[in-house]
């Protein structure tokens, strides 16, 4: 029997019954709530105009805040949670937020299409430091001041948003002005929010169904599997950052959709002595926090994955599900040894994350099976000897697709290499190991030779396509010299910082100078 949807939208707890299951939040928002404030530019989660907060329990008896792209955001996804626009920051008496008050004050719009997102993506950082902020506004300037993000923190949060008129300078100090200002005369109460999301939890199988196509928002991994074994042919849904894009840009039919995104055990993240194990359901941007403690060489990755609003919404499993050859987060995991866990029915296989991909699209995956989690070996025993880097090649630093992504790990014992693994991505048709390269470095000197060697090497591992982004002449050389580098940064032997071959800082460094 079909249940309607439940969210706290604009100070009340709503119910829908007959929207698609594939009409967006940014539809409901325009043309069904009224809400126009949110603005729709490039409907697949580029530009950030449409970008909304979402509010949900933190496990903790709070509420976490993450802004997200309403345009491939599916309706039925909201079901239990809190829903907030721009038009929520306007205070009771008429006046501006303060994130708004500081947008004004420091010119930060122009035309003016953009700025609701803008604003949405600074309040999801006011809520997330504003609240201790406040506490401590009566300490001195040094207390206040280490709860206030830095300027890397803000522009990381706005990586979502684009703007074409005012450029993004004003706008970053509008972020870190907003801070400075009064608090809201009406601040959300977290508390009573937590109650009123209580009082519309599930706990059993959320199930709607509209034009005869179903939506199911199973809460453990055993619903999740019995779904899946009577119709597999039923979509798997998590953050929408891909599926969310076939339907608004290429108009395809979806299905009956199975939504993971409320399966608690599937958005965990455990660490024992040899493993980091991440539920299929956990976000990238959670994963990656993870992750980048334990191998903080992965944390440009993580900055420069896509962008927030979409590490918000995307999870770490539907990316390595997905297969993309582009995907960013593949060749990283693969170079780590990283293994998947799938669950077919009652059965639960792991294997090799490198053995998942058959071919283009193409995966070892029976139609009732699902991606349930990854599994990264921590950096213990000999790991505590390994080099590793990735890098991502695009024309864009921010919220870009790769040209090339490139991954190199081995333990490193003396001068010599042990078990050396390089993936990449954008040079095959699956995210791909450079078996022959490997075998090149095996067992060698990690000498200038060696990497020369490997290399030369590449070019039989890989035969790659020209498209928009790149030439395959380009991404050969260009893999060749992210090999390199990795060899400038690990060498035995006065290894480079990896700021000396950061173009942005040279930049910087010369600008200064």
């Amino acid at each position: 029997m079909s249940q309607p949807i439940r969210f706290y939208h604009r100070n009340a707890v709503r119910e829908v019954s007959d929207a698609p299951v594939t009409r967006t939040v940014l539809q409901y928002l325009r043309e069904d709530a009224r809400c126009t404030g949110t603005k729709e530019g490039c409907a697949e989660g580029d530009c950030g105009a449409c970008t909304v907060v979402i509010g949900e329990p933190d496990g903790a008896g709070g509420v976490a805040f993450k802004a997200v792209n309403a345009c491939i955001q599916f309706l039925p996804t909201l079901d239990g949670k809190a829903l907030f626009t721009v038009e929520d920051l306007r205070q009771p008496d008429g006046s501006l937020h303060p994130v708004q008050q500081a947008m004004v004050d420091c010119h930060g719009s122009q035309c003016g299409f953009c700025t609701p997102g803008f604003v949405m993506s600074m309040w999801a950082l006011y809520e997330k430091h504003g609240h201790e902020h406040a506490e401590h506004a009566s300490c001195a300037a040094g207390c206040a001041q280490t709860t206030v993000p830095t300027r890397d923190e803000i522009a990381n949060a706005l990586t979502g948003n684009l703007c074409r008129c005012t450029g993004y300078r004003p706008i970053i100090e509008a972020a870190e002005r907003m801070f400075d200002a009064d608090p809201p005369k009406a601040p959300v109460d977290t508390a009573a929010l937590a109650r009123t999301l209580a009082s519309i939890a599930r706990t059993e199988t959320f199930e709607y169904e509209h034009a005869g196509q179903r939506f199911d928002a199973p809460r453990t991994v055993d619903a999740l599997a019995q779904i899946k074994a009577a119709r597999p042919e039923a979509r798997i849904l998590a953050g929408s950052t891909d599926i969310g894009l076939w339907v608004t840009k290429q108009m395809r039919e979806l299905g009956d959709v199975v939504y993971v995104g409320q399966v608690g055990e599937m958005q965990r993240i455990a660490v024992s002595d040899e493993w980091i194990a991440i539920g299929a359901g956990a976000t990238v941007e959670s994963a990656y926090a993870e992750l980048a403690k334990h191998y903080p060489e992965l944390t440009e990755m993580w900055q420069r994955f896509a962008s927030l609003p979409i590490r918000n919404a995307g999870t770490l499993g539907g990316n390595v599900a997905n297969g993309s050859p582009i995907g960013d987060s593949m060749p990283g995991l693969i170079a780590l040894g990283a293994r998947v866990v799938l669950r077919g029915g009652s059965v639960t296989r792991e294997l090799p994350l490198e053995d998942l991909y058959l071919a283009y699209q193409k995966k070892d995956m029976a139609p009732h099976e699902f991606v349930a989690a990854l599994k990264v070996p921590t950096r213990t025993g000999a790991r505590r000897n390994l080099r590793f880097r990735t890098y991502k090649l695009s024309k864009r630093f921010d919220s870009d697709i790769s040209a090339v992504c490139a991954a190199f790990a081995f333990i490193a014992d003396g001068d010599t290499i042990r078990e050396p693994r390089v993936a990449f991505g954008g040079m095959a048709a699956t995210p791909k190991r450079a078996v022959r390269v490997e075998h090149v470095l095996a067992d060698a000197q990690w000498h200038e030779a060696t990497a020369q060697a490997a290399m030369l090497a590449l070019a039989e591992d890989y035969a790659p396509l020209t498209d928009m982004r790149a030439t395959s002449d380009y991404r050969l050389e260009a893999a060749k010299n992210t090999l390199y580098r990795f060899w400038l940064e690990t060498r035995p032997h006065d290894p480079l910082p990896r700021e000396a071959l950061d173009v942005r800082a040279v930049t910087a460094e010369s600008a200064a100078g």
